[in-house]
């Protein structure tokens, strides 16, 4: 069984950082893509940045250049470094990672997209 738990968010003040993590548990999978996505109060949930396995990134443009996204392929994690918050950054972030898991002893695989529960970053004016 797979799951993401995301972990590092909080209330910070305008003009400072959080560092966000979302660890991947169980056996049994290989990660591809991940990243995160972020859902504020009425609005619909959008994504924040990408990571492929080999490290090449992807950033909507409200975060490109305050927000950085990593990866720890070792230890089946992802990272986001927020810099730079503003108060229109609060939202429940959300984790996200394409996943091949293995269903049979010849290494045959299912392809599944996996969701955290969400973590919630609030920023303060």
């Amino acid at each position: 069984q797979v799951q993401l738990v995301e972990s590092g968010g909080g209330l910070v003040q305008s003009g400072g950082s959080l560092r966000l993590s979302c660890a991947a548990s169980g056996s049994g999978f290989n990660i591809n893509d991940m990243g995160w996505h972020r859902q504020a109060p009425g609005r619909e949930r959008e994504l924040v940045a990408s990571i492929t396995r080999g490290g090449s990134t992807n950033y909507a443009d409200s975060m490109r250049g305050r927000f950085t996204i990593s990866r720890d392929n070792a230890k089946k994690t992802v990272y986001l470094q927020m810099s730079s918050l503003k108060p229109e950054d609060t939202a429940v972030y959300y984790c996200s990672a394409n996943i091949d898991v293995i269903v049979n002893v010849e290494g045959a695989t299912r392809n599944k997209d996996f969701w955290g529960k969400g973590t919630l970053v609030t920023v303060s004016a």
